[in-house]
């Protein structure tokens, strides 16, 4: 089905990814609606911008509706202005893994000191590689999506709410 996104997401065991980067940029994003499992992002991304709609994710939290759609540069600080909660920084690390692309999002601000990493999928089946630095699969716990972390962000979080 079309504009359906397919990815796992981990925490990481150590930061042996660090040599295997072979792009970095910085990420900024806010949340104009989020709740329900369903929400509105607007994001840059390097020196581009983007408008996307999630969906819910299914039962196993795996697979979800995206819509994204590029947009003006010069858009994004009105959109941002519309935005609840707080704002999400972070710098994304591209690091290859087999015939696959491991994103890892090492946050900054009031989500620093939380680094996760995120594989896409072309079905929820699709074997992949997972190197020895990829710790505790996270897919499908909310507490771990970016919308969540905009209300409730890492620094917030009391010891045993982590997991």
């Amino acid at each position: 089905m079309k504009n359906i996104e397919i990815e796992r997401k981990f925490l990481l065991k150590n930061d042996n990814y660090k040599p295997l980067i072979t792009k970095s940029f910085k990420i900024r994003q806010g949340y104009i609606s989020s709740g329900q499992g369903h929400s509105v992002r607007v994001r840059s991304k390097g020196d581009k911008a983007y408008l996307t709609i999630k969906g819910a994710t299914n039962q196993n939290g795996i697979s979800r509706f995206e819509w994204e759609h590029e947009i003006e540069l010069d858009d994004l600080d009105g959109l941002f202005l519309l935005c609840i909660n707080g704002i999400i920084e972070k710098t994304r690390h591209i690091v290859p893994s087999g015939k696959h692309i491991i994103e890892i999002d090492e946050f900054e601000g009031d989500n620093k000191g939380l680094v996760l990493a995120e594989i896409e999928l072309e079905s929820e089946n699709e074997p992949y590689e997972k190197p020895e630095w990829l710790g505790k699969e996270v897919t499908g716990n909310r507490q771990y999506y970016n919308s969540f972390l905009s209300k409730f962000p890492y620094k917030t979080w009391e010891a045993d709410f982590l997991i």
